[in-house]
């Protein structure tokens, strides 16, 4: 028996109809994806006229622009939420115009998790079917659970049934996300090989199953550092078309992205803006860089790279953090004291090795370059 799952009054549903001034909304901390760029999803909507796949609410042009930002018509901007090739982004959103699942690898902090949560607010206009992948994430988090007090009342039921963020998904033609596939057990990964190839969730208890109806997708994230952990079986990663996120070419195009990243969160936390922050922004962007690729950018001087991944998410976060040193603790002007201590928790993940690796970085190439002096003194101060 095949049926089509209709949401019941005991299933969470993520409710955009509340208004913009709602109190819920005021108040979130970080406001889903479809929430803090509702009116860039609705003017890309209004002039959106290209075709759009079963249930999406924007073409899949439309959504390439969302994610990388453009002009449109009436001079209304989009702003950019992944800065990469633009074929990257164009592969992605024709993989989930398919019957393909989109598999996001990368390093950590390559924003795998941030452009699979714009791709499902784009595209289905929720991101929030969501599974978290760990070490602990049981079948029914990808599958089905039971309500184990109706089910003791009333044995098993439709009623009894609590359906996983991917069966809502399938029975309403959504895109499901899965986070960190691959910390995910072995044996709940396969789980999805069925979901994937025949489109359908058995539900063996009630002789019935779930069908998925059209604009069913499925985004993955996995991270490179993790190979080994649990490996995706043969079968299962067949199912998967796979998009690697790298991460930026230049210094300039890192910088740019994480200052448009410390930009929009200091303005979640009211911060103000930095008036001369993109001296520490580049500073900090140069630093990762340096260390991540085991030479100076200027190709002279070879350097020891530490244990960390020293990527763009952890230079937002030593730039936020330095940005609240300044705006709470100094005159609202980011200097190289207040991004130092980030800098160092960040670089000094293992505190004998790494401990090595920025010490002597600091002698062999901060102190020696120009115009960087406040910055090597505020580094050696809280190195010390």
């Amino acid at each position: 028996m095949s049926v089509t799952a209709e949401p019941t009054s005991a299933e969470p549903r993520h409710d955009h109809s509340a208004p913009a001034n709602a109190p819920a909304s005021q108040e979130a901390l970080r406001p889903h994806a479809e929430d803090a760029f509702a009116q860039e999803l609705a003017a890309l909507a209004a002039h959106d006229d290209r075709p759009r796949p079963a249930r999406w609410k924007l073409s899949p042009w439309a959504v390439a622009t969302y994610l990388l930002g453009g002009t449109l018509p009436d001079g209304t901007a989009i702003t950019p939420k992944y800065v990469g090739p633009r074929r990257i982004v164009e592969v992605a959103v024709t993989t989930l115009a398919t019957d393909r699942a989109l598999l996001l690898l990368g390093v950590p902090g390559t924003a795998k998790t941030w452009v699979s949560e714009h791709l499902a607010a784009a595209v289905s206009g929720d991101s929030t079917l969501l599974v978290q992948g760990t070490a602990g994430t049981p079948e029914e988090a990808i599958r089905y659970g039971w309500n184990y007090a109706q089910l003791l009342a009333h044995g098993p039921s439709r009623a009894a049934l609590v359906p996983s963020p991917v069966m809502r998904a399938m029975a309403e033609g959504m895109t499901a996300r899965v986070e960190e596939l691959t910390r995910i057990p072995a044996d709940v990964q396969d789980s999805l090989i069925t979901i994937l190839s025949e489109k359908t969730l058995p539900i063996p208890e009630l002789g019935q199953e779930v069908q998925a109806v059209r604009g069913f997708s499925l985004i993955a994230t996995a991270n490179d550092r993790d190979r080994g952990v649990n490996e995706l079986s043969s079968a299962l990663r067949r199912r998967f078309n796979s998009v690697v996120l790298p991460l930026p070419e230049s210094v300039e195009a890192e910088v740019d992205i994480v200052a448009r990243r410390v930009d929009q969160i200091g303005r979640s936390l009211d911060l103000p803006a930095a008036p001369d922050g993109i001296d520490e922004i580049r500073r900090v962007v140069t630093v990762f860089r340096e260390l991540r690729a085991g030479i100076t950018s200027d190709g002279r001087t070879k350097v020891k790279s530490p244990s960390g991944t020293l990527s763009p998410a952890e230079a937002i976060s030593v730039v936020t953090n330095g940005l609240a040193l300044a705006t709470h603790f100094g005159d609202g002007v980011l200097r190289p004291a207040d991004v130092a201590a980030g800098l160092l928790g960040a670089v000094v993940r293992d505190p004998a090795a790494d401990r090595v690796v920025w010490q002597e970085y600091l002698e062999a190439v901060v102190r020696e370059r120009a115009g960087w002096t406040d910055f090597y003194r505020a580094c050696r101060e809280v190195s010390a």
